[in-house]
């Protein structure tokens, strides 16, 4: 180390109160955790050159909080740190003071990752493996954090805070939502400006969206196996910065070009939630680099086997897993998330793998200390929260298990609307539990019939159309000989492998990807839409498409269906003007007080009830009416029958009497426009399509 990096007295002791980086004015406070290493050194580099102009020893430590305050340190100033310690693996501690270390706190990054040997913490091609120190200096190949002009990041407008039972949520990739668009500015395609231009805040109102679901955006590193291959992590799950927002979105306007996509969301009245990956980092296992707190405190951030601590708990499938009972870790998220609410102003959020979030040192636990600790936050508890309920660890798949606070994906919900559709056995017996919000798994401890995200398609997996359209996935691009991916998809082809021109091939799969949007939409609970299956949008077969930042990502809205949009808008004005396809209370066919009537029966297309005890069943009908567990008012909303028809024959419909008013149909998926539907009482249900029925007149107005 030189004499000019070794410039201790310009640090005077700060304060260890605010982790990360924070200009007052005058100076720089600068603040890190680590339990263990034995001295931290912060490294200021110069912004034309890159050069490391100081190596100051950060000489004091209050707790595990090393901290101190430079004065004249203005914003801009790029830094990091290194840690020093002792370098056992073996003892769950990797500390080499050769690496570059990322503030965890950063808001913002300076350059970008470069792949190179020195990025590991060993020494590349040694025989000892991981357990070889690596004495090369991984600087040159870093992103540098940066001290933040605190002008830049003052707290935003409160969120919209719209009730969960009115929710429309849309899974989209701020890229591949926006990369093709034609209406979109060219320079403002695959950036945050760019998603919230008036190209996709018209697309989405028409559709009746309520909230955007982002994919990852925060900053991350692509793996190095990726890169290698010429590919790169597109989805986004790979994080290394949990404070900023991926620069690769950056438009005209950098880091405020994120608050004014929220601003602008917000004043179309849709909400923003954030699909959040605090399960693991993207330092991976053992074999992979240091970049930030594997080099801090490895055994600290991360979870290692408790009899061989050179290794990683891997119940993320990912390589490692955060170690969030950690006092200082689940600090740092809840932190994280508090930034992102209360700065960036973002309405809430969906963490991946939060089966992992849950889990103690004795198994899962959805009241144990991170979730406890979440739902208690004054800032948090009033956002919207939605659970991945699995991870690969043990007893990973939670289903239904997750706190009253959150909403869960349900890819049985998924599974189930695919199997009836396909002809599965069984399938009638599974959809029908979907169609109620999947109350046998969600209906306990106060929550509510919207707590089931149902979806027929998502981020990972096929879209609608690919459904349709392949039997097999097709992920050879992926470079992983398509050994990756979902194996069970539920899907069918119609006689022919990805795309045909024969007419009759394509009649049957529009009708069928017009099915599997509809149920989802006529299922009690919150429907979510995958970005581009309104429009028929194709992957070719790829069914994890998370390295492909190309066109089969990348939504094509030249071969857009507009037909089909259609179609999703008709199916989200119906939802909205039905209040019994979206309640609050879960439906199990309790006697109303006030009437006497069951709030749901099920009927076969006879007037009598389906033959359940057939596991061919290829039809059946629910009449949905106010939840007996309501009030008065709600009770009175227009009774809805749906009837869905498998079979091949046109089938005549024996309807229930109505309690006020008649029967009117009402929506019919035998028709792509619906536009073209005779409201009136036709009780003729086609082949292999849904037909909805309301009660119109007196006493059920609520169905205008």
């Amino acid at each position: 180390m030189t004499t000019r990096l070794n410039r201790p007295s310009e640090l005077s002791p700060g304060s260890p109160h605010k982790l990360g980086a924070h200009f007052d004015g005058e100076g720089t406070n600068f603040a890190v955790f680590s339990e263990n290493a034995a001295q931290m050194y912060l490294c200021l580099f110069c912004p034309e050159t890159g050069e490391e102009t100081a190596r100051l020893p950060m000489t004091e430590k209050t707790g595990s909080i090393w901290h101190g305050y430079l004065p004249k340190a203005q914003p801009g100033t790029l830094y990091g740190y290194r840690a020093d310690g002792p370098y056992a693996p073996e003892e769950g501690h990797r500390f080499n003071v050769n690496k570059l270390l990322i503030d965890p706190y950063t808001r913002e990054f300076h350059g970008s990752f470069h792949e190179d040997p020195a990025l590991l913490g060993f020494e590349s091609g040694s025989i000892a493996g991981d357990l070889a120190f690596s004495p090369d200096d991984s600087a040159d190949f870093m992103p540098k954090s940066v001290v933040s002009d605190p002008e830049d990041f003052q707290p935003t407008a409160k969120q919209l805070g719209r009730n969960w039972g009115d929710d429309v949520i849309y899974e989209a990739h701020v890229k591949g939502l926006t990369q093709r668009h034609p209406d979109v500015p060219e320079a403002l395609r695959g950036t945050y400006e760019g998603l919230c231009s008036p190209a996709i805040t018209d697309h989405l109102k028409s559709l009746g969206v309520t909230a955007i679901e982002l994919l990852p955006v925060h900053a991350l590193r692509s793996e190095g196996q990726l890169t290698a291959r010429g590919l790169k992590n597109y989805w986004g799950y790979n994080t290394v910065g949990f404070f900023a927002a991926n620069p690769e979105y950056f438009g005209p306007d950098g880091i405020q070009g994120f608050r004014k996509m929220v601003k602008t969301f917000h004043d179309e009245g849709i909400e923003v939630i954030l699909d959040v990956v605090y399960n693991h980092s993207a330092e991976s296992d053992q074999l992979g680099p240091t970049l930030s707190f594997r080099g801090l405190d490895n055994a600290s951030y991360y979870r290692l086997l408790d009899t061989q601590k050179r290794y990683y708990v891997n119940d993320t499938g990912c390589g490692n897993t955060l170690n969030v009972e950690h006092p200082y870790v689940m600090r740092m998220v809840l932190d994280s998330l508090r930034f992102w609410v209360e700065v960036m102003g973002v309405d809430g959020f969906r963490f991946d793998l939060a089966t992992t979030l849950g889990r103690q040192f004795d198994g899962f636990d959805p009241y144990g200390a991170f979730y406890s600790a979440l739902r208690q936050d004054p800032v948090l508890a009033g956002t919207k929260l939605i659970a991945e309920p699995w991870d690969v660890g043990p007893g990973g798949y939670q289903v239904g298990q997750f706190p009253a606070d959150f909403c869960e994906w349900n890819d049985q919900s998924r599974d189930a609307v695919r199997k009836f559709w396909r002809g599965d056995e069984n399938g009638a017996q599974q959809l029908a539990s979907v169609l109620l919000g999947s109350a046998a798994q969600f209906d306990h401890s106060g929550r509510r019939a919207w707590t089931s995200i149902n979806f027929v398609a998502a981020h990972d997996g096929f879209t609608a159309a690919d459904t349709t359209r392949y039997l097999e996935k097709h992920n050879i691009a992926n470079g992983e000989a398509n050994r990756d991916g979902h194996h069970a998809n539920f899907s069918d082809n119609f006689g022919a492998e990805g795309d045909s021109d024969d007419p009759e091939i394509q009649a049957k799969r529009d009708r069928r990807v017009r099915n599997l949007l509809a149920t989802v939409f006529l299922s009690q609970g919150t429907p979510m839409l995958l970005a581009g299956d309104e429009g028929c949008n194709s992957q070719m077969g790829n069914n994890n498409a998370y390295c492909q930042d190309n066109e089969t990502t990348w939504i094509d809205w030249v071969g857009f269906d507009h037909e089909l949009k259609q179609f999703v808008a008709d199916l989200t004005s119906l939802r909205r003007r039905l209040p019994a396809l979206r309640q609050t209370r879960f439906l199990h066919g309790n006697l109303r007080a006030t009437d006497g009537l069951k709030d749901v029966e099920w009927f076969g297309f006879d007037g009598k009830g389906p033959e359940w005890h057939n596991s061919r069943l290829d039809r059946l009908a629910v009449l949905l009416r106010g939840s007996a567990e309501t009030t008065q008012s709600q009770m009175d909303m227009a009774e809805v029958f749906v009837a869905f028809n498998r079979s091949d024959q046109q089938l005549g419909l024996v309807m229930p009497t109505p309690t006020n008013g008649r029967w009117s149909k009402v929506f019919d998926t035998a028709k792509p426009k619906q536009s073209e539907l005779s409201i009136d009482g036709n009780t003729i249900v086609e082949p292999h399509s849904i037909s909805v029925f309301a009660t119109t007149g007196d006493g059920a107005e609520n169905a205008a």
